[in-house]
């Protein structure tokens, strides 16, 4: 098959060099790519927000099958339009994509399936969101209904810090993402990551993850799109997944069938581990990132086959099967991320520091190549990740490759991985 994947960052990355490892692969490109992309693809300047320029590339190329790895083109409708012009395409429709899109929409489907999430409102006025925020009291959540990149949310400790984020969303900090803000009461647990591939019909699970949203060691600092990551997810055990399965990811499916929107691609259900079992918090309609760094190299089966067999609505005939291995990824980032990033700073020893035959791969996010020379040009820059026979273990791994990196305008968390590393050490 000839091969198109849309996006730029570590997520997709890890998907090309994953998909590179097909024997169904002709031939593969990427748009637009990054420097770490183009050693597994031929990367095109397409201005992927231009959908007619998408598809005149697809019918140019003979593209048989287009993935696409961020939420912005398919919440824009991208799926849309590649469907309409015949290609075929894994990713959901811009009105399933709403999963993502708005999560005052999504709230509204958990309420209505009784599916598991956090009480709610949804205001499109600040002094009335500040008035639910007084009723419920603090600790609560401020969310900018829409798409921000992962920044759109405040965990606040207040009430006046919770009112301050309101007046953030409604001043325009997010743009039109804040337009509506969701306040949800604030949840007590473990949070964990859980992906299914979706054809309509049937999830099949996929993988499970942790991750880490804030900036510093101890789980301290703003939030951003997370810091590192691993998997598996220890607190999703078989018994916690087949619950995440019944209560959340079946109803979900059957309520978008039902209302006209079946759901295809990947839907990854953020979720908070309570006292009371698996509860909602968010759903993302593509790979989390850094999440798909450490699901990638565990994998075994073909992905390639699978996204194709979510696309034809193949997935009850279908399983995938996972490395014992823990997989951990460390994030290497820009001073002054998540705030403004310095870029263009310059970065060595990648190359060296990475050892696929150990399992350390590097995936790149925000780089680019300068006159030859590899350089800062994001927020996220370097996904760090590496295998082991526990997550200790794969973190030693990628701790040693970033030390390698000689990039003294980068930094990252030194505690990726601690919570399960606690775990193995308590040997639960």
């Amino acid at each position: 098959m000839n091969i198109l994947l849309i996006g730029s960052g570590g997520r997709e990355h890890a998907l090309a060099w994953k998909i590179a490892a097909s024997p169904l692969l002709e031939k593969f490109y990427a748009a637009p790519g990054n420097p770490g992309i183009a050693q597994e693809a031929e990367c095109v300047p397409l201005n992927v927000d231009d959908h007619d320029a998408v598809c005149r590339f697809c019918i140019d190329k003979k593209v048989d099958f287009v993935v696409v790895g961020p939420e912005a083109p398919l919440v824009a409708g991208l799926a849309d339009a590649l469907k309409a012009g015949g290609m075929a395409v894994f990713g959901p429709s811009a009105a399933a994509a709403r999963l993502e899109g708005s999560k005052g929409f999504t709230k509204d489907l958990c309420s209505r399936y009784a599916i598991p999430t956090a009480g709610y409102g949804r205001f499109t006025d600040a002094a009335q969101a500040k008035a639910y925020v007084r009723q419920v009291g603090a600790p609560i959540v401020v969310k900018a209904d829409g798409l921000a990149a992962g920044k759109g949310v405040t965990i606040a400790a207040t009430e006046d810090a919770a009112c301050a984020a309101i007046d953030d969303c409604f001043s325009g900090m997010f743009g039109g993402a804040g337009a509506e803000v969701v306040v949800e009461e604030f949840l007590e647990g473990e949070e964990a990551s859980f992906f299914c591939l979706c054809d309509g019909k049937t999830a099949l699970p996929f993988g499970t993850a942790q991750d880490h949203k804030r900036l510093s060691e101890g789980d301290t600092g703003p939030n951003t799109g997370g810091m590192g990551a691993y998997s598996p997810a220890p607190v999703m055990t078989d018994a916690m997944i087949e619950r995440t399965m019944r209560e959340i990811i079946e109803p979900t499916l059957t309520g978008m069938a039902e209302m006209g929107t079946p759901f295809t691609g990947v839907l990854y259900a953020g979720l908070m581990i309570t006292a009371d079992g698996p509860s909602l918090i968010e759903y993302n309609v593509r790979f989390g990132d850094p999440e798909c760094q450490v699901l990638m190299p565990r994998l075994k089966d073909d992905l390639l086959l699978l996204l194709k067999g979510a696309a034809d609505g193949q997935l009850a005939h279908m399983s995938a099967r996972w490395r014992d291995e823990a997989a951990l990824t460390v994030v290497m980032a820009a001073r002054g991320y998540p705030g403004t990033p310095e870029k263009g700073t310059r970065i060595d020893g990648v190359d060296d520091a990475a050892d696929p035959t150990l399992g350390v791969n590097i995936f790149h996010a925000g780089t680019a190549l300068k006159d030859g020379q590899l350089v800062a040009n994001g927020g996220r820059v370097l996904n760090v990740t590496a295998l082991g026979h526990s997550v200790a273990e794969a973190g030693t791994a990628a701790y040693a490759a970033v030390d390698r990196i000689d990039w003294p305008g980068g930094f990252c968390r030194r505690d990726i991985g601690w919570r399960a590393i606690e775990r193995e050490k308590a040997g639960r």
